[in-house]
């Protein structure tokens, strides 16, 4: 007799049931064994990046199997909203896209569709063949599939703002997520995350968000900003990345232990750049 399996509660549900908001890293490495690090952390989820990172569906796969004994919630990150993609990714067992640069309502409707079977979308069919099913060991997955899967969109553009009560109607978009590197690029204050006209439509979105009774969260790996945001009504935060982290802790092993070559200063590496890089992405 084969194993019946159950999947796991999707991010959408956990926000949902939690009285606390959720915070998260990310994990662009590619590697499954920093993935399934990350997931002892003790933190609440992790992003799986696939727009910056190196990752293929055979990375994202190794890594979604090496997160799943433990209790964070994984979601990945596909590096455009394409349907053929998400379809790819959903067959490998994502439950949790965050699908990045969503402009507008049309194009929230449209990643809703590529996540759900017909009538209700354009997803394609192969369960049988996917662990999404568990190989069809899953129970009625077809009919229940879209209760498997979260979808949350990205807001990280001037015109993405000026939409998002739009996007936050959308049927189907179970929250939206802001990126301010992005959004600052936009709004023409490229690597300024913390300017003040960021910070106000980053604030502006998690409001209307609020209103709409959706989740909103945000990438902030300055603490200060993570706790403003948090304080605005975010549900959930990225504030940190593999990578990111490893960089910083070896450059401070390099600072403690080797003087410069001589005498002068240890080059500055605190560029705040929109690659996660102190002191904020």
């Amino acid at each position: 007799m084969p194993v019946r399996m159950t999947l796991p509660s999707t991010f959408a549900q956990r926000l949902a049931a939690s009285d606390r908001p959720l915070a998260g890293m990310w994990v662009c490495s590619g590697s499954p064994l920093i993935a399934e690090i990350a997931a002892g952390s003790g933190l609440d989820w992790l992003l799986i990046d696939g727009e910056h990172s190196p990752n293929t569906l055979e990375s994202i796969l190794a890594q979604l199997q090496a997160v799943a004994a433990y209790p964070t919630t994984p979601l990945v990150r596909p590096p455009y909203g394409d349907v053929v993609t998400i379809k790819q990714y959903l067959d490998l067992g994502v439950q949790n896209l965050l699908v990045p640069m969503v402009d507008s309502a049309e194009h929230a409707a449209e990643m809703v569709r590529a996540v759900r079977y017909p009538p209700a979308g354009v997803r394609g069919v192969g369960s049988a063949l996917a662990r999404a099913s568990r190989w069809n060991r899953v129970p009625d997955y077809l009919a229940d599939a879209a209760g498997t899967v979260s979808l949350t969109v990205q807001v990280e553009s001037a015109v993405s703002v000026a939409h998002v009560d739009e996007i936050l109607a959308v049927d189907g978009v179970d929250a939206i997520f802001v990126g301010p590197s992005d959004l600052a690029a936009s709004m023409g204050v490229l690597g300024q995350q913390d300017h003040p006209d960021v910070v106000a439509a980053v604030e502006q979105c998690i409001r209307a968000a609020v209103a709409a009774g959706k989740p909103a969260g945000v990438n902030a790996f300055v603490p200060e900003a993570a706790d403003r945001y948090l304080a605005a009504g975010a549900s959930f935060v990225l504030v940190g990345a593999d990578v990111a982290m490893l960089a910083r802790a070896s450059e401070a092993l390099a600072d403690r232990f080797i003087q410069a070559e001589g005498g002068r200063e240890a080059p500055d590496t605190t560029d705040d750049g929109e690659d996660g890089s102190r002191p904020g992405y």
